[in-house]
């Protein structure tokens, strides 16, 4: 999709990485569509085994998917856009949504290698240990029904919970999920240098660094005290030891600029070192 426009027009990329797709969209600052790519995980990354998007463990109640997957998709729309012609150097900001809920367990080398990407390789290729748990838990899931229990135990009931979080506590929600993991893969978990949601790990991909989560998504995950605006110090410690930290802080601040794409993407792909990355959410 394209349209005959000023070659000085500015231009804004918005990427939404949803369960069985990733779509980006270029507009104008008056939101004229300008071009849109679509990858989808079943047909275009076929080799990742997915169903809709996501594998799924009948016997667990598990529905994940590989995190892989996702940074593949995106050296694809990319390099599609690229191959087509696409102006990267007129873009001056971009920005998205992730699929909500979902988390991404990051290794301790990861920002050393977010920071220092060869533009020569394609993200997929150099990404590939930086992830601690390959797989990301889908808003599908139902297989924390016990961490869901022992949260509003914690606190003395899902009234409680819903009142300290905005929610009683629901299979999804990447507090549960969290415990889950922890209790499942405790040394996995010592390894993990930070754990991002879906949203805010597609918006590092862009910065070269770790992003943090948005107040809007936060507020998705059982874990922060919206009456205090802060984190819940006693469902982080039933969560796992040490979350704070792996969490990182959280951006309070609706459509903040965190800061320009990172050099890996303006010497792949063209992009202006003018070019802002904004909060993603969902």
């Amino acid at each position: 999709m394209s349209s005959l426009l000023p070659s000085s027009e500015q231009l804004y990329l918005g990427l939404d990485l949803s369960t069985q797709q990733l779509k980006c969209l270029a507009i104008t600052g008056s939101l004229s569509v300008v071009r849109q790519e679509i990858v989808t995980f079943d047909s275009d990354l076929p080799h990742y085994g997915t169903k809709k998007g996501v594998h799924i463990d009948s016997g667990l109640n598990e529905v994940t998917a590989p995190v892989a997957m996702w940074v593949e998709a995106l050296d694809l729309v990319l390099s599609r856009m690229k191959k087509a012609g696409f102006e990267f150097g007129r873009v001056r900001g971009v920005s998205g949504a992730g699929q909500q809920h979902g988390s991404v367990f990051w290794s301790k080398e990861a920002e050393d290698v977010l920071g220092g990407l060869d533009p020569g390789k394609g993200l997929v290729e150099q990404l590939g240990g930086v992830f601690t748990w390959e797989r990301s838990p889908n808003w599908q899931d139902h297989s924390t029904q016990a961490q869901c229990d022992a949260f509003e135990k914690c606190v003395g009931g899902e009234e409680v919970l819903a009142g300290i979080t905005g929610s009683k506590a629901h299979h999804r929600f990447t507090g549960p999920q969290i415990l889950r993991f922890y209790q499942r893969f405790p040394g996995v978990y010592d390894k993990t240098s930070r754990i991002s949601l879906v949203s805010s790990f597609f918006c590092s991909l862009f910065l070269g660094r770790i992003a943090p989560i948005d107040i809007s998504d936060v507020c998705g995950m059982n874990l922060w005290d919206m009456r205090n605006n802060s984190w819940s110090q006693e469902l982080l410690d039933l969560s796992a030891p040490g979350l704070r930290s792996r969490l990182g802080s959280v951006e309070t601040q609706p459509g903040k600029h965190l800061g320009p794409v990172s050099g890996y993407f303006a010497e792949r792909y063209g992009f202006s070192k003018q070019c802002v990355v904004t909060v993603y959410r969902r």
